[in-house]
């Protein structure tokens, strides 16, 4: 690996210069979260501490991937607003009006954002005077009368630093009131779905929330003897969302997506609030108050002290923040394992996860051997500038899969996280085996095979744009000495499956991306 393009072995290139740097990042970004006024204050992503003070400016998931049934166009969902209860009237659940929701792409590897889609919404009512209610009648249509607040928003596109407007007052799904107000939900979110100029299309609206896990992983591990598991944490609840289908030369460097088909994304929210610049303090300017690229890097990676500041951070900055980069080199979670499971700890330094979350996957990279979504693979990238950065990786060029495998890459499904993620990609899962080392030794860790015991949403996903499955309408919780509602999720059989799937793991195959050979 060339000191220009640090990889997983490449320490050194921290040096005392980006150290300092990184201390002036994480110094700024306490100050700024410490003097924000109001709610900008409690802004941050749900597993950093102050995110329960704004879940609406709450990234919670990013997904990325290759469109299933259009094979030109690369699909990205981002989702806010954590565990929406259906039936939360009378307001439900509105994008706010005084937030901007973005969608970042970085197609060279430098860390910043070559691409940004910016949604910003704006709300409309019908009768605040006389009407306490979202809806007044049976909504059939997005321009019902009946249908009292709704919400309209512009989708702005920033490339080279200049923005402009690509759809005006494009109308959002409105929040699932339940089924006498909204009779026909899914005419509802397909009026919602619009084409854009240049091709490709924008939604944003209520869905289902795709993330499926059972989050008791958070009690020492499952308990601390894997009896919490087989729990779908998430079912039952909704999210808000955002989704474009976007042609992949639009996103690609210099728009040839087969050269350079190596792209990274991130979602991140900002607000109006105090910024600190030249002892100057305004408090009119935007600032980052929220931020998700790769899945559980913030939960289980960055430290609590950090995991604030972390969501401040633009990705070119990640580099230089020395406590944080340690915990990828050194993460907490596999010594946790160790003390509660007995199962040892890989050997650190951790060059394969600084593969997975800093550089992407190459040969060059570190001990993963398989070219799939490093930038170094873009053809007409300056190696030079490009840097270890968290984003979620996306290969455009990997076609989709017909039959998509839960554990991804790890099951030799190239399709599926962590290049890029798709819906369906059971990522706590892989997370858990990836952290005890089996993306570099390509066998699964065997008691961690079960995981979570949760391996699929507990409702289909859609077959088309925006694929997300409509929202629900009946209460997660049906009341005191209840069952919770849930769908139980469908279980694969693995015993004899194991056993095979390290064949399939990464390093083993015949597929290759290759790169002609280039003067850096």
């Amino acid at each position: 690996m060339k000191a220009t393009t640090p990889g997983p072995r490449s320490r050194r290139a921290l040096d005392h210069s980006l150290l300092v740097l990184g201390a002036c990042a994480l110094a700024t970004a306490v100050s700024v979260l410490s003097l924000a006024p109001g709610v900008s204050e409690a802004s941050s992503h749900r597993e950093a501490p102050l995110i329960a003070g704004d879940p609406r400016a709450d990234n919670t998931d990013v997904y990325a991937f290759t469109s299933p049934d259009k094979s030109d166009t690369v699909t990205l969902v981002a989702n806010w607003i954590p565990f929406e209860e259906p039936n939360g009237g009378p307001n439900f659940y509105a994008f706010a009006d005084d937030a901007r929701y973005n969608i970042k792409i970085d197609n060279n590897g430098d860390g910043k954002a070559d691409v940004t889609y910016t949604w910003r919404f704006r709300n409309l009512v019908r009768d605040s005077a006389n009407q306490f209610l979202y809806n007044t009648g049976p909504v059939t249509s997005l321009t019902d009368p009946n249908l009292n607040f709704s919400q309209v928003y512009d989708l702005i596109v920033t490339e080279g630093g200049r923005s402009r407007v690509v759809k005006s007052d494009v109308p959002v799904a409105p929040s699932r009131v339940g089924p006498a107000s909204m009779p026909d939900y899914g005419a509802l979110r397909t009026q919602a779905v619009r084409g854009l100029p240049g091709g490709g299309s924008t939604f944003a609206g209520q869905a289902d929330d795709p993330f499926f896990a059972d989050l008791r992983v958070f009690d020492l591990l499952y308990g601390a003897n894997l009896s919490e598991r087989g729990q779908d944490t998430l079912a039952g609840y909704n999210v808000n969302s955002v989704a474009l289908q976007i042609p992949k030369k639009q996103l690609a460097l210099r728009g040839n997506a087969t050269r350079n088909p190596v792209i990274g994304i991130w979602s991140t929210t900002d607000r109006k609030g105090v910024q600190i610049s030249d002892s100057r303090t305004r408090h009119d300017a935007w600032r980052q108050v929220s931020r998700l690229g790769n899945p559980l890097v913030n939960e289980v990676v960055v430290p609590l002290k950090y995991k604030d500041a972390f969501n401040t951070l633009n990705p070119d900055q990640d580099r230089t923040v020395k406590p944080v980069v340690d915990k990828v080199y050194d993460p907490i979670l596999p010594k946790l394992i160790q003390k509660v499971y007995g199962v040892p700890a890989p050997a650190t330094p951790r060059n394969d996860l600084a593969e997975i979350f800093l550089t992407g996957i190459c040969k060059a990279c570190g001990p993963i051997k398989a070219d799939l979504n490093a930038h170094q693979l873009n053809m007409d990238a300056d190696l030079k500038q490009i840097v270890p950065a968290e984003e979620l990786r996306l290969n455009m060029t990997v076609a989709p899969t017909a039959q998509p495998r839960r554990y991804g890459v790890l099951a030799g499904d190239l399709a599926g996280f962590p290049n890029g993620r798709r819906l369906t990609d059971d990522v706590i899962d892989i997370s858990l085996q990836a952290v005890e080392g089996a993306a570099q030794t390509g066998t699964l860790v065997p008691a961690l095979a079960d995981g979570d015991k949760v391996d699929t949403n507990e409702v289909p996903f859609g077959g088309s744009f925006p694929y997300l499955a409509l929202p629900h309408t009946k209460s997660v919780n049906s009341g005191p000495g209840g069952d919770r509602v849930r769908q139980s999720s469908v279980r694969t059989s693995r015993a004899a499956g194991f056993g095979a799937l390290g064949s399939l793991m990464l390093g083993v195959g015949g597929w290759r991306l290759r790169r002609r050979n280039k003067a850096s």
